[in-house]
């Protein structure tokens, strides 16, 4: 019995479920994003543990290569966006932190405003 048609489907449908990934990830939904992902990496696991107890075929290495090209492609671009979103997040934590920062010094003035002081000017007579 051949597995081959099997195994397509399954790459079929991984790479299905790296479009929606990509998706996801390209419209900023990354709690979605999350949830889909565990069920891309069940599906990963299913395929290796699939091809561990029966190697495919040449053949049907050769027919699952473009469909593997592509998976690994949207991989790298979802992989992209998200390190892009890790460096948003990391630049709003750092100008919290800031804030926080320049908060914590004001606030040990004791409530005190400080408010610069008007000067007197006087006009000299020049001589």
């Amino acid at each position: 019995m051949s597995t081959a048609p099997y195994l397509y489907s399954l790459y079929q449908q991984l790479l299905d479920q790296s479009l929606v990934m990509l998706r996801l990830a390209s419209e900023g939904q990354w709690d979605e994003l999350i949830a889909c992902e565990m069920d891309y990496v069940s599906a990963v696991q299913k395929l290796a543990e699939l091809t561990q107890k029966t190697e495919p075929s040449t053949v049907t290495q050769e027919q699952l290569r473009p469909v593997l090209r592509a998976i690994l492609e949207n991989e790298t671009a979802v992989k992209r966006l998200l390190q892009a979103r890790m460096d948003e997040l990391a630049k709003l934590v750092g100008q919290s932190n800031i804030q926080k920062s320049v908060l914590t010094t004001y606030g040990k003035q004791g409530g005190h405003i400080l408010v610069p002081q008007e000067t007197e000017i006087r006009d000299t007579p020049t001589n």
